[in-house]
């Protein structure tokens, strides 16, 4: 097993690796996590230099880290386009599809990445799968009034569904949306990931799905003395 430290050093060199991508004059993106925190400061340092770079953030807690490390920011409601969008993963497959939404922010995660010329999943040799939904729970996004129809209608399409709780409080994680999010486990792994991702959002009031499909264009894997790029399989 990977001890945390080497976990650490590996998210820490991805992280810093990242920035290479981005070029002075950019409106990037910027996603939630661990990884992406040593991207974010990286950034800062880069800014700090005299880069003129502007960031979108997809949470409140990329937010603030963007603000203190010194990083001009903007607000994603009024953009349509961005140079580059740079997240984390809790899954990545051999084709880069990826699974999002451990830390509950997928829904403004894949409308950044959407803006983006070029999406980057960075993350750490952990989290590259033969499959996705094997392993790690797929996240989706419910407004509360539709908890129980879209539990019933995951079930029908082979899902479990269970309400994801909070920790440092009573009931469930509530997004930054003002929603739940239920994790969704298989017992064997959906054949069809782009067919189960149109079901999933044709349940009403499910708002989004951690289905990252066909987005990324290369994928930044971290060990703990070197960084892989990879790209997608054809």
């Amino acid at each position: 097993m990977k001890s945390v430290s080497a976990n650490t050093q590996s998210k820490r060199l991805v992280g810093r690796k990242a920035v290479d991508f981005v070029k002075d004059g950019m409106q990037i993106g910027i996603g939630t996590g661990s990884t992406v925190a040593f991207f974010i400061g990286e950034l800062g340092r880069r800014v700090r230099q005299g880069w003129q770079i502007r960031g979108a953030a997809t949470s409140y807690y990329t937010r603030l880290l963007c603000h203190r490390s010194g990083i001009p920011m903007m607000d994603s409601m009024t953009l349509d386009h961005l140079d580059l969008a740079v997240d984390g993963a809790d899954e990545i497959d051999p084709s880069l599809n990826a699974i999002k939404g451990g830390g509950g922010a997928h829904t403004c995660e894949k409308v950044i990445a959407s803006m983006a010329d070029e999406f980057i999943l960075i993350a750490d040799e952990s989290k590259l799968v033969s499959g996705l939904c094997m392993h790690y729970p797929l996240p989706v996004e419910v407004i509360p009034a539709a908890l129980s129809l879209a539990e019933k209608r995951i079930r029908s399409l082979g899902g479990t569904p269970s309400v994801r709780m909070a920790v440092c409080k009573d009931g469930p994680v509530i997004t930054e949306n003002g929603n739940f999010i239920l994790d969704i486990t298989f017992q064997t792994a959906p054949e069809d990931l782009e067919l189960l991702d149109i079901q999933l959002k044709k349940i009403p009031g499910l708002l989004e799905t951690g289905l990252f499909l066909g987005m990324a264009k290369k994928a930044l894997i971290g060990s703990a003395d070197s960084v892989r790029v990879l790209l997608p399989e054809e």
